[in-house]
């Protein structure tokens, strides 16, 4: 056996587990194969234990006295030389506290909302603190792995405080991913309970039919819904509810022994490659939480909508933020153009996070759906470059756009495109232009940087040289679980962690994303940035959806291919010459694409990510595009 002490404190700074887990790892991420019959060598994650992350590495006190240096410069100021941390000021930082202040500040203010079940902030307490007194009870320990498997309800959001208030690490698994891709987070993760969405209680048992033999199956607890029409549980069944009675309201709940120690584990949502188990510590959490309030500049008791799928990141931490300002969680199983709208009005929504996709959704809503907003309604977009046409139509709603940038890495978003006044007097169309860069590094956020590849230097503010986005701040994640090359990869020696993102970096010092790495397509030696074209073809009146990979090209080497949905009541109107036509207009011609693809949907990763390398793969079916090639193809 694998101990956690192995395992867990290669990624927590001073951790002190205890031996629980066995993890398996069968080359960088997790595996993809059958798991069922795939073996796997024993490993332990990327060593860092031996040191903090390089990014908080010191060497000596500052005050030390170095040969050659002038004394008086470094001494230190007259009665502090003994002065330092000490039991009363480094106490581990962890979000779990807000909880029992927001029990204190807004005992009786409404925490959670669904259909008509309402639940108080004191209420929430308790029951979060049931949840790990009750979790502790059935065996459950420090660094053990609870997976979640649920959508955005009442227990999902008692999961992030309760799960790791027992010392257990809280896993949020996507509840759209099949049973062979959740067999293999929860053989990788290790994972000793799974809560359980009635929904998703077919996919569990068929999951856990394809671990390997011998590997213990996680414990299954299903999670009762009485707004849904689910059979009931069979008797005798220990459902969460059930599991909540026998909790404790009281109970001292598990602090961690170190702000390092493993607070959640999140897998990537694999748009370029396998998943890989990305490990977030409570400092982190901490840190990334205040800092999303402070920029996001949240106040006391909004009405926030999850739209944002819990299991997406942390919902990007606002679970805990929520409880730092007493806000009510409105909670929405399936979200949709009709539910979301009925929700706002209903409710009086002040606040949502979402995907661009949602963005889109929202704008292109038919008009018995559409319902006239109640208020100002703030949105924070982020996990995909929004186009500035889906920004400027969202915004004509009445919807009051932020744009924010993170990966899973990140626990949330560290860069921000932060609204300068002197903005809100130009045309529509150049703020949301504006709008759709990136940003700059979030006031909690260490530094930022877009890095040239060859030279290691930072690109000029040209707003055209691309080099890859690299960050350092504290709300890196600690490592991947037990994948010591991907880890190393990722975080390196220079101190940076590298996003894999490419972009540019504009005269006023915003970035802005111009691809992933693996998506710029090099035609003739130019490097085309597939997001800008995508933009430009998002501003066509009847594309819905669009994405844009590179094509093998007999001449040019590369040429960008596009992929399109169209809107409903535009299916048959538009050609691909219109599209090439269209783009001709805005963009360099060797950026127009020459093949055009119509698709009645794109494909999508489980958090409605559009997933370029299926595309990129159907492209390359394609074969070569030939000299005089412009090509339409409906699918």
């Amino acid at each position: 056996m694998l101990s956690s002490t192995a395992a867990w404190s290669s990624l927590s700074y001073r951790s002190q587990f205890s031996p629980k887990l066995s993890l398996k790892r069968t080359g960088g991420g997790v595996s993809s194969c059958n798991c069922k019959h795939g073996k796997a060598e024993m490993v332990t994650v990327a060593n860092l234990a031996k040191q903090p992350p390089r990014s908080r590495q010191v060497g000596a006190s500052p005050f030390a006295q170095r040969k050659g240096a002038e004394p008086s410069r470094l001494r230190p100021p007259h009665g502090t030389a003994n002065l330092g941390a000490n039991p009363a000021n480094s106490c581990p930082l962890t979000p779990l506290g807000f909880l029992e202040r927001a029990a204190t500040v807004f005992g009786d203010c409404p925490s959670v909302v669904y259909h008509d079940t309402v639940f108080t902030w004191s209420q929430t307490h308790r029951r979060c603190l049931r949840l790990a007194s009750a979790l502790v009870s059935l065996g459950i320990s420090r660094g053990d792995i609870v997976s979640v498997l649920l959508p955005n309800v009442p227990a999902m959001y008692e999961m992030h405080f309760g799960v790791p208030m027992s010392g257990a690490v809280l896993n949020t698994i996507n509840t759209r991913l099949d049973a062979h891709t959740v067999a293999v987070l929860l053989r990788h993760s290790g994972s000793k309970l799974v809560f359980v969405d009635p929904a998703s209680l077919q996919l569990i048992r068929d999951a856990l039919q394809l671990l390997p033999p011998g590997h213990p199956a996680p414990r299954v607890i299903p999670v009762e819904d009485p707004h849904e029409e689910f059979p009931a549980a069979p008797p005798g069944t220990l459902t969460y509810e059930r599991l909540l009675e026998i909790g404790d309201p009281e109970f001292a709940w598990v602090r961690p022994a170190s702000e390092w120690d493993p607070m959640v584990l999140n897998y990537t949502s694999g748009t370029t490659s396998a998943p890989k188990g990305v490990v977030h510590c409570h400092r982190g959490l901490f840190l990334i939480t205040l800092d999303s309030l402070v920029e996001w500049a949240m106040p006391r008791r909004p009405t926030y909508l999850w739209t944002l799928p819990m299991f997406h990141a942390n919902g990007w931490s606002y679970p805990w933020g929520m409880a730092v300002v007493g806000g009510t969680n409105v909670c929405l199983r399936r979200v949709n153009a009709a539910t979301v709208y009925a929700a706002i009005a209903s409710r009086g929504v002040t606040h949502l996070c979402c995907a661009p996709v949602v963005l889109n959704m929202l704008a292109n809503a038919p008009e018995g759906v559409r319902r006239p907003l109640p208020g100002k309604v703030r949105v924070l977009t982020a996990g995909a470059p929004p186009p500035a046409a889906v920004l400027q139509r969202t915004e004509s709603i009445g919807f009051e756009i932020s744009h924010g940038y993170g990966l899973t890495e990140t626990a949330g978003l560290p860069v921000s495109c932060t609204w300068k006044g002197e903005w809100d007097t130009l045309p529509a169309s150049e703020r949301a232009r504006l709008k759709s860069r990136q940003g700059v590094r979030t006031p909690g956020m260490a530094e930022v940087d877009i890095i040239d590849g060859e030279t290691g230097r930072s690109v000029p503010r040209d707003g055209s040289t691309m080099g890859e986005i690299v960050l350092r701040g504290g709300c890196v994640m600690l490592g991947y679980l037990n994948d010591d090359e991907a880890t190393k990869a990722a975080i390196r020696d220079d101190g940076w962690f590298y996003t894999g993102d490419v972009g540019v970096t504009h005269p006023d010092g915003y970035l802005e994303i111009r691809d992933r790495s693996k998506d710029v397509i090099i035609n003739a030696g130019e490097n085309i940035s597939s997001v800008e074209v995508e933009s430009v073809l998002y501003g066509h009146p009847a594309v819905n959806e669009a994405a844009v990979v590179a094509r093998p090209d007999e001449l040019r080497g590369e040429t960008p291919c596009a992929f399109i949905s169209l809107k409903e009541d535009a299916a048959g109107t538009v050609t691909a010459a219109d599209v090439m036509a269209w783009c001709r207009e805005r963009m360099p011609h060797y950026m127009v694409p020459r093949t055009v693809v119509f698709r009645a949907e794109l494909p999508k990763t489980s958090t409605g990510k559009i997933q370029k390398y299926v595309l990129r793969n159907l492209a390359n079916e394609m074969g070569p595009a030939r000299k005089g090639d412009c090509i339409s193809i409906q699918v």
